[in-house]
């Protein structure tokens, strides 16, 4: 039976293979499809499968989602298959860490993006919500936001520079903030180091 397996949010592939790779863990990596967040119960299900395929071959799984949306649906499946997984209601506050109920205190309707949906904006959000299909929806999603805030993993003048393609599609002012891993490094090496 091997150690550790990281079972992650494809949305997460990128950056949890960074931290992998800093740390030099010797952990298996599987992940589920981030498109996923449109049916948050194919998020549920795609974890209970993965977790009936994994748990028998690894001494501890660790799931790197937040709840994203599953309204509490993850924790039964974890409790059932003695997973574990990291801390957070979604990646947004992962990333932005302490700041994230400040922005959501100061600017509720807040639209925000990570180098995941930055690069993945025209297939996440303009296919997947119908906008290129039926582009009247567009004002009908977005009406109530005000702002834009990139909260940007890694470095990249091209994403930056995406981003403000995505703000004038939107109509929304950008604020970029560097944020790296944010807690997600932190929260994840705690449950990697225990289960070590």
């Amino acid at each position: 039976m091997k150690d550790v397996a990281l079972l992650i949010c494809g949305a997460l592939g990128k950056e949890v293979k960074t931290i992998v790779d800093e740390h030099g863990w010797d952990v298996d990596i599987f992940g589920v499809p981030a498109m996923h967040h449109f049916y948050p119960k194919k998020i549920v299900d795609a974890v209970d499968h993965k977790l009936e395929q994994l748990s028998a071959g690894y001494r501890q799984v660790v799931v790197v989602y937040g709840d994203c949306g599953t309204a509490g649906a993850l924790e039964p499946i974890l409790e059932r298959h003695a997973a574990v997984r990291v801390r957070g209601p979604h990646c947004y506050e992962m990333f932005a860490g302490a700041d994230f109920d400040r922005i959501t205190s100061e600017r509720p309707a807040t639209f925000f993006l990570t180098d995941w949906l930055v690069r993945n904006f025209e297939r996440a959000v303009v296919r997947g919500l119908g906008l290129d299909r039926y582009p009247e929806l567009k004002p009908v999603y977005f009406q109530n936001y005000t702002d834009l805030l990139y909260l940007a993993q890694f470095t990249d003048d091209r994403l930056v520079a995406k981003a403000k393609e995505i703000a004038r599609f939107l109509g929304l002012p950008l604020e970029v903030r560097q944020v790296g891993f944010g807690e997600l490094e932190s929260r994840l090496a705690a449950l990697v180091k225990a289960a070590a």
